[in-house]
């Protein structure tokens, strides 16, 4: 394969999912990761890709957002052992708030069927399942419900969530990074995460090593903010101390 088809590749990727992880692209391209980091070199210098920590992004990503079901059917292994490590942080019996996203439904799935639990969520995808455990109370955020995440959205969802304590969030994000924080495309997304935030005891935020790094457009909380970060062991070390350092204990599933 010539470096301009391999380049053009890795653009479409990036493009399709979000992000480009430099080790994922060698294996698959059979090339070493200094030929990888030479061919984002060359796509950032074109203006096609921003470099990150581990691997790219493109430089629409302040606003990409890829649909559900695209992100859905990446990374599905990482993301389970993700929502079994996070069982750890349900309580016994009391209520959770359980945000929309790929990881936190992963959670939303192997909820214990043997506690009294009141669920609070604005992921629409989750409620059938839920709904029809009868050890479960559930409620439904109302609000405008964007199609590309299912998640409610807006006043109606603030404002519910402005008279709301639960004992956890269970709160997913696009982008995490000691710098800037936690960060969202969205910024009627971001503005329910925040007020999931406030309306919590505690924080688990549920992510993929591929969120690390990423910066979005709509910041919705600070790593202090944070109690529990739970990813998965594809984390760089380093970046997993730097995040610790600011605050959240950090759980690699």
């Amino acid at each position: 394969m010539y470096a301009e088809e391999r380049q053009q590749q890795i653009v479409e990727r990036a493009r399709s999912l979000g992000r480009v992880d430099v080790s994922w692209l060698a294996a698959n391209f059979a090339v070493t990761t200094e030929t990888v980091r030479r061919d984002l070199t060359v796509l950032e210098r074109q203006g096609v890709l921003r470099r990150v920590h581990g691997g790219a992004i493109p430089v629409e990503r302040l606003g990409f957002e890829p649909g559900l079901a695209d992100r859905d059917a990446v990374l599905t292994a990482e993301k389970e052992r993700i929502a079994k490590a996070a069982l750890a942080e349900v309580p016994e019996e009391g209520a959770i708030l359980l945000d929309a996203g790929t990881t936190t439904a992963r959670l939303a799935e192997i909820l214990p069927s043997d506690r009294e639990l009141t669920v609070v969520t604005n992921a629409v995808s989750v409620v059938p399942q839920l709904a029809l455990r009868p050890q479960l109370t559930v409620l439904l955020l109302g609000g405008r419900v964007r199609g590309r995440t299912l998640a409610a959205v807006e006043d109606w969802t603030l404002r519910a969530l402005a008279d709301t304590f639960v004992d956890v969030a269970f709160v997913g994000t696009n982008g995490i990074s000691a710098e800037r924080g936690l960060t969202t495309p969205d910024i009627g997304e971001a503005a329910v995460k925040r007020a999931m935030i406030r309306a919590a005891r505690r924080t688990v935020v549920l992510a993929d090593h591929t969120k690390v790094g990423n910066d979005c457009l709509a910041r919705f909380g600070e790593l202090s903010d944070v109690d529990k970060f739970v990813t998965d062991t594809g984390l760089d070390d380093g970046l997993a101390e730097e995040l610790r350092a600011a605050g959240p204990e950090v759980v690699l599933a």
